[in-house]
């Protein structure tokens, strides 16, 4: 068997060594001709996953090892009877962690967190910790999520409010939606011009969840007018090449590392092996790290533990850098448990 694996994914090359023939490559230097008698592709966002890419190899099995799949074409990998594997959730507790750590680095001195008022959109594996971290640390939660408020109803652990509210009540607005742009919630540009010319409360604005969920353009029209206090951007419209105009101006500026932590990447590393050993019916391949300790319950300012500063210092002293600052990325560890500190 032959498996040709982007060259950034950790903890893969040793187990997955010892069932095939292993090729590791630049995400962007994967193509259809590397992999013409490949068995399996395991990669990441860089690499677009299609009929360009895909068409008359020996692929069986896409395995992706990120929480998104925009970059795979779903449909041509059904209907060519390839199966394709992601590692939802993987790196919540790290984009959850870059959350409270802009929230942080934003919060004027002397404000009590429990003064803010958060609105969360999107309650999936991130929003989720987010919510729960930020009630932990006294924050009013307003949550936002259309799709599962349709699917579940009332909820006494969610009571759904529409963007609306969020707008006009809320002091942080933090974005973890998927792409879309169908359906009757379409996510592509949420926060758009109509969004921001409704905020009320000069918030700080947050995303880190898909680049086009946030209309560049119009953020940084926002800034200028006063509509928003600042942004934190993890992911960037049309990156790599990102708008400077939104980078000189933004508060907190990373190179789509908001999930780079090392218990994130062993995570999706593993969930993507467990998929591949599934699929081809092979014995259990182990990750080579270590399983992570739980996610934290619950975190203080002091055990979030991120100079997020830091690395909006790096972006923005070499913007021209970014895929280089996100693929040698030191990866972080994890927010620790804040009922696990004396």
């Amino acid at each position: 068997m032959k498996i040709v694996i982007d060259r950034n994914i950790p903890f893969a090359a040793g187990p997955l060594a010892e069932v095939a023939e292993v090729v590791s490559l630049p995400g962007d230097a994967i193509s259809r001709e590397t992999l013409l008698d490949a068995d399996a592709l395991i990669t990441r966002t860089r690499t677009r996953c299609d009929a360009s890419t895909l068409a008359d190899t020996a692929v069986s099995f896409v395995g992706t090892a990120t929480i998104g799949t925009d970059h795979i074409d779903l449909p041509y990998c059904r209907d060519h009877g390839i199966e394709v594997a992601n590692a939802p959730g993987c790196n919540a507790p790290a984009v959850a962690q870059w959350v409270m750590a802009a929230v942080a680095a934003w919060l004027p001195e002397g404000k009590p967190l429990s003064d803010l008022t958060i609105g969360v959109v999107g309650a999936g594996h991130v929003g989720q910790i987010v919510i729960r971290w930020a009630r932990g640390l006294g924050m009013n939660v307003l949550v936002c999520d259309p799709p599962r408020a349709e699917a579940e109803g009332a909820s006494p652990a969610y009571p759904y409010v529409s963007l609306d509210r969020i707008a006009a009540e809320a002091d942080v607005i933090t974005f973890h939606t998927p792409l879309t742009r169908e359906g009757a919630h379409p996510t592509f540009h949420l926060a758009d011009r109509a969004f921001l010319s409704a905020l009320r409360r000069r918030p700080l604005l947050l995303n880190a969840a898909r680049g086009p969920v946030a209309d560049n353009a119009a953020l940084v029209e926002a800034l200028d007018s006063g509509l928003l206090s600042a942004v934190g951007i993890d992911c960037w419209e049309g990156e790599p090449a990102i708008s400077d105009a939104l980078l000189d101006r933004a508060l907190v500026a990373t190179p789509h590392i908001a999930g780079y932590s090392r218990e994130g990447k062993i995570r999706a590393t593993q969930m993507v092996l467990d998929a591949l050993a599934r699929h081809f019916s092979l014995p259990t391949l182990a990750a080579d790290a270590e399983a992570p300790k739980p996610v934290a319950e619950t975190v203080s300012p002091d055990t979030i533990d991120y100079d997020i500063l830091a690395d909006t210092r790096a972006l923005k002293a070499a913007p021209h850098d970014f895929e280089l600052l996100r693929n040698t990325y030191p990866l972080r560890p994890e927010s620790r448990d804040a009922s696990t500190i004396a």
